[in-house]
């Protein structure tokens, strides 16, 4: 079996160290790290993924960066294959519209779109557009629209009757070719269900390999009793050199980087978080900077100020692609990756690991190119 590798979009800023707050809804985008995402700098980023391998790029979603929609249908003529991973929220727009959306993004995209829904794991944000659901509650929605959204896809107009979507002959022009695929996260209890039952690949934040390999297994067997199967994939922050200490010493530039209160603060801020998967980021450094190694190369110093994913692989080209093949093995077959900053981590990634990688049989169809 082979792995798909993805990069990622940073609509919301980027910059050579940690990007403050990132990934939280009162960060400003105009203002988010050293370098603005400007359509000119994103497009560095899509460019330099293409070039270095990557299928795809993921764009996040929240009041903290760009749109996700309008950013990613910008690159589609400044790119040739990459694909983009768009996140989006399905309290913020009908099923039937993001069908609409998503077929037509394939038409004009070559067939170039993934999908992400989130469901949106902070009601503060989420009441910022409108949306007073609780979390289960939201979880119990996302369910809904994803069985909504791959009706109106169908070849005839599609009925819905559920607790929060109520669609009489919803269709597209035409159902979008392919169909892309759905991707969904979430920790949570309300959420594992939703997964097994819903979603084409699951997504978990970066987490030491048993507590990753015990998600896969509750995924999947929510996914059997639906009589579905599951694919799964994994978010990671990447810092990867010719050698383990060249690695490591980028992570003590950035840990000299961070205000200590800065670090506190978001601490607080993130272990009061409602979503289930922010408070287990957290929980892997408890708001220190001493032992951020919480498993062999994966680093927990991201998550002290950025929201979200907060992990990181980090060590020698060989010591990363080992950490991917051991993610491997559990049963992880995508890697959503990111580094800062993403235009020069993207390279060191694509020239570094990917060749161990393809060598190793990792890569569909790059072994023999690697060996001639």
């Amino acid at each position: 079996m082979s792995v798909d590798l993805h990069w990622f979009l940073p609509t919301a800023g980027d910059g050579r160290g940690i990007v403050d707050n990132s990934n939280s809804s009162n960060a400003d985008p105009r203002t988010a790290g050293n370098r603005a995402p400007t359509l000119d700098y994103l497009t560095q980023v899509a460019r330099a993924a293409e070039a270095a391998g990557f299928t795809g790029v993921l764009t996040p979603t929240g009041t903290h960066c760009e749109d996700a929609w309008l950013t990613t249908a910008a690159l589609i003529p400044l790119t040739t294959q990459l694909k983009f991973l768009v996140a989006f929220r399905p309290g913020v727009i009908s099923p039937t519209l993001a069908a609409q959306m998503a077929s037509t993004f394939q038409r004009l995209s070559g067939g170039r779109l993934l999908l992400n829904v989130v469901t949106g794991g902070d009601s503060i944000e989420q009441q910022q557009f409108g949306d007073w659901l609780t979390k289960d509650q939201r979880y119990a929605r996302t369910g809904e629209f994803m069985q909504a959204l791959r009706g109106a896809w169908g070849e005839a107009p599609f009925d819905f009757a559920g607790e929060h979507y109520n669609l009489v002959g919803a269709t597209t022009s035409a159902p979008p070719n392919p169909v892309p695929p759905l991707y969904f996260g979430g920790s949570s209890a309300a959420a594992l269900p939703v997964a097994g039952e819903n979603a084409d690949v699951y997504l978990t934040w970066g987490e030491p390999p048993a507590a990753v390999a015990a998600k896969i297994t509750a995924v999947r067997e929510h996914a059997e009793r639906a009589g579905r199967t599951v694919r799964f994939g994994i978010r990671l922050h990447v810092i990867t050199r010719d050698t383990s200490a060249e690695a490591w010493a980028v992570t003590e530039k950035m840990l000299a980087g961070l205000d200590p209160d800065a670090i506190a603060d978001a601490a607080a801020r993130f272990a009061n978080a409602e979503s289930e998967g922010q408070r287990r980021m957290t929980a892997l450094h408890g708001g220190s900077t001493a032992n951020l190694e919480i498993a062999p190369n994966l680093w927990a110093g991201v998550g002290l100020v950025r929201g979200g994913a907060g992990t990181a692989l980090v060590g020698s080209h060989v010591e990363v692609a080992d950490r991917i093949e051991e993610y491997h093995a559990l049963g992880i077959d995508e890697f959503v990756l990111s580094g800062y900053p993403h235009v020069e981590e993207a390279y060191w990634f694509g020239e570094g690991v990917r060749p161990i990688l393809a060598r190793r049989g990792l890569l569909a169809g790059e072994r023999e190119l690697v060996s001639m």
